[in-house]
């Protein structure tokens, strides 16, 4: 395999971008014809992205062929076949891995087949960076959200994810809660080696989250925030895909113990409301303050989404003033 410096020296003939703000993308593809073309045009659309990987994770549909295509169209698009999983990996963390080893420029940015980058969104990452000191950057992805289930259920599992993992306390250097999203982790490459990259994780289904907790156990700062503006993604474009998604990370998500489900329940599931609304049947004025306490609680999830919006908007006053620092 050629040297990073080798590499490195390949990747500068294909970007214009200066050797501290290049950046290799990263994407994992298991069958995501779909998908996988407009993601990886809009990678090749940042001037800071100096080669993209697209490794092959054993799909059956035509998601080799359509990347191969484009590898003939712009000459910074590879496409790589992941080997064998190895026991003790999952495909995705073997994929992602087996990319990286390829890499040569000074970050890495790893992202989903399904994510689609914003004009500017490299670029404004590593603004981040060098304004924050961050050596992780991760955007959470703005969700496109089409069917009435994807509208009704993705901003309230969001909404509720933010309890959990606030930007603040996220960037918080002397907080030990850290997390990332994988649509869009951007992350230094020394560092990246140094923690032990995605082998550190290999077993880990919340990979993203994993790898953040290792670069803040390491004392290094890192920046979460707002993708909106920067980077989209449809997660699920049908029911069953997002029942089998959510059923796969909320559970990690909001704790990873029976414990920590029941308290979530507790908190999400309006269990006397329910039972003044079913006791209201037989008692009207139940009936009348069980609609009360439900109209009190969209209330409460109404602000909630209003909150999560100025915390968006706020983000993205912040890091627009980015490019107004002469420094950059």
């Amino acid at each position: 395999m050629p040297t990073r410096t080798a590499q490195s020296e390949a990747a500068a003939a294909v970007s214009g971008a200066a050797p501290d703000e290049r950046i290799t993308a990263i994407v994992p593809a298991r069958d995501e014809e779909r998908t996988i073309e407009a993601c990886v045009r809009s990678l090749v659309r940042q001037a800071e992205i100096a080669e993209i990987f697209v490794v092959n994770d054993h799909s059956t549909d035509r998601t080799a062929e359509i990347v191969q295509g484009l590898t003939k169209e712009f000459r910074k698009v590879q496409l790589l076949e992941a080997r064998e999983i190895p026991v003790g990996w999952l495909g995705k963390n073997h994929a992602v891995w087996e990319g990286a080893k390829h890499a040569s420029s000074r970050w890495l940015l790893f992202t989903d087949a399904d994510a689609e980058l914003l004009d500017g969104a490299p670029a404004q990452a590593l603004r981040i960076a060098g304004e924050t000191g961050a050596v992780l950057v991760s955007f959470s992805p703005e969700q496109v959200t089409e069917a009435w289930y994807e509208k009704a259920l993705i901003p309230f599992v969001y909404s509720r994810l933010a309890n959990h993992f606030s930007y603040d306390a996220v960037n918080d250097a002397g907080s030990k809660t850290a997390a990332a999203n994988g649509q869009f982790l951007m992350i230094r490459e020394d560092v990246y080696d140094e923690i032990g990259g995605h082998e550190s994780v290999a077993g880990e289904v919340l990979e993203d989250v994993a790898l953040a907790k290792r670069v803040k156990a390491a004392r290094y700062r890192i920046w979460f925030g707002s993708g909106v503006g920067a980077v989209r993604v449809r997660m699920y474009r049908s029911f069953d895909e997002m029942w089998e998604g959510w059923k796969k990370n909320l559970y990690l998500l909001v704790g990873g113990t029976p414990g920590a489900v029941v308290r979530e329940s507790a908190l999400v599931v309006p269990w006397i409301t329910l039972a003044l609304l079913v006791l209201g049947l037989k008692v009207p004025p139940a009936f009348v303050a069980g609609l009360g306490l439900l109209v009190a609680r969209h209330a409460v999830y109404g602000s909630a989404l209003l909150d999560m919006v100025l915390i968006t908007r706020k983000i993205e006053f912040s890091a627009s003033h980015l490019y107004d620092n002469p420094a950059f």
